[in-house]
């Protein structure tokens, strides 16, 4: 049995410091567990296997992810050009519009989306209009770094992660089942 609120929230998780994401999929297994509906939009990751990937296959169809990103953008392998990124944001963000417009769903999570706003491929005015559109008592989460002004002034609920220490300091790179 369903268990909502009749009020949506926007959340947004921020910040240099890892566990955006993580703080997005807790949010989704708990809403899982009042009986929800769940999609993840993936913008920036893409490319890679994430074994989160394989944790939504055991939940379905309850939870979904759709990476939709090109990878992570100027950085590590990146092999695609601006305009291949920036058109894979905005096929992203129009597909995160149809499904919250569907009825289908009610948590949308819009991973690393700040990031593709911080980096130019997706303008904010898109987002805010995006914002605009979600019905009142639909949730929506927004991860990545760099969160913009008008998007925590917007949102209802905003968790900065900050960086005090990290394994890559140390010569320690990322770890299957902690990282990916």
């Amino acid at each position: 049995m369903k268990e909502k609120s009749k009020r949506g929230m926007i959340i947004v998780y921020t910040g240099d410091g890892k566990g955006k994401t993580t703080a997005a999929l807790g949010m989704a297994f708990r809403a899982i567990g009042r009986g929800w509906r769940v999609l993840m939009v993936q913008f920036m990751k893409g490319t890679w296997h994430y074994a989160e990937l394989d944790t939504a296959k055991r939940l379905a169809p309850d939870f979904e992810i759709v990476p939709m990103g090109k990878g992570f953008y100027k950085i590590i392998d990146d092999q695609f050009t601006e305009g291949e990124h920036r058109a894979a944001a905005h096929a992203a963000l129009e597909f995160a519009r149809e499904k919250m417009q569907s009825g289908a769903y009610d948590l949308l999570i819009l991973d690393e989306v700040n990031n593709a706003l911080a980096t130019g491929l997706l303008p904010l005015a898109a987002l805010m209009e995006f914002i605009d559109a979600k019905p009142a008592d639909f949730n929506l989460v927004l991860t990545g770094r760099g969160a913009p002004a008008e998007l925590i002034a917007r949102a209802d609920l905003v968790t900065e992660m900050r960086e005090i220490k990290h394994p890559y300091q140390k010569g320690i790179l990322a770890q299957k089942g902690i990282d990916f």
